[in-house]
């Protein structure tokens, strides 16, 4: 009972953040502010992580298929499958869903902790509007990253290839190109629309309704992350056997 009450509570508070608006003026300092934690914040652990896992994806793939009768261009063609349909999208989110989810949940936990949300309330302002919604409206800008972590992935793939000769510039670059779809791509940023929502609202919502002290807002942000990284698998499987299959 205990999680349908939780689930309730969820949907319950996104009914409540596109209700009674806070003041525009408010809104785009709040958003600006927002876009800096939260995107532009993330884009160095996303670029270092997305070029390294996409170097060692490119040395596997090599690894694991010398073979004479295996295609050379087998290495950029799973790079970039791997990459763009997986990786970037799905994985990338469940780290920023520790970075970024955290960052949330701790931040509005302590304001609900030293009764910054009740001072709002006081003051006749919807607290989940002012709080949630520009995170919401912020991470919008999320498929921005990913694709950045697209790029750096394949490019972190042709670096470790070639450099590390397990394949030629050319044959990688023929992989990429093999028989490339751009539905995938569609695919990929769909899903990460739809992950962007999770980790905006998912964690805002563990650290609005937490109750307790400072110990209990980093129980919050461990029950964030569980949730949103929960939640993002459960809605790649269902997304992918939407749109694929």
């Amino acid at each position: 009972m205990k999680y349908f009450r939780d689930i309730g509570s969820y949907f319950i508070m996104l009914r409540k953040v596109f209700s009674s608006p806070t003041k525009g003026s408010v809104l785009r300092e709040l958003i600006i502010k927002e876009i800096n934690d939260l995107i532009l914040g993330s884009l160095g652990i996303v670029a270092f992580i997305s070029f390294f896992v996409g170097g060692v994806v490119a040395i596997q793939t090599a690894l694991n298929i010398d073979n004479p009768l295996i295609p050379a261009y087998l290495v950029g063609f799973a790079t970039r499958q791997s990459i763009v349909l997986e990786f970037a999208p799905t994985f990338m989110s469940i780290i920023m869903a520790g970075k970024v989810g955290s960052f949330i949940t701790s931040s509005i936990g302590s304001m609900r902790v030293t009764e910054q949300i009740d001072a709002l309330e006081v003051m006749g302002i919807n607290s989940l509007n002012y709080l949630i919604f520009p995170k919401i409206i912020a991470l919008l800008f999320y498929p921005f990253v990913i694709a950045i972590s697209m790029f750096l992935g394949i490019f972190g793939g042709w670096v470790a290839g070639v450099y590390g000769g397990f394949s030629t510039s050319e044959a990688f670059i023929q992989g990429l190109q093999q028989d490339f779809n751009t539905f995938h791509i569609f695919y990929a940023f769909i899903k990460t629309f739809v992950f962007a929502f999770i980790l905006a609202t998912v964690p805002s919502w563990q650290g609005y309704f937490m109750k307790g002290g400072a110990l209990e807002v980093g129980k919050a942000s461990t029950n964030s992350f569980v949730w949103t990284s929960v939640l993002i698998i459960l809605a790649n499987y269902i997304i992918t056997q939407l749109l694929l299959s």
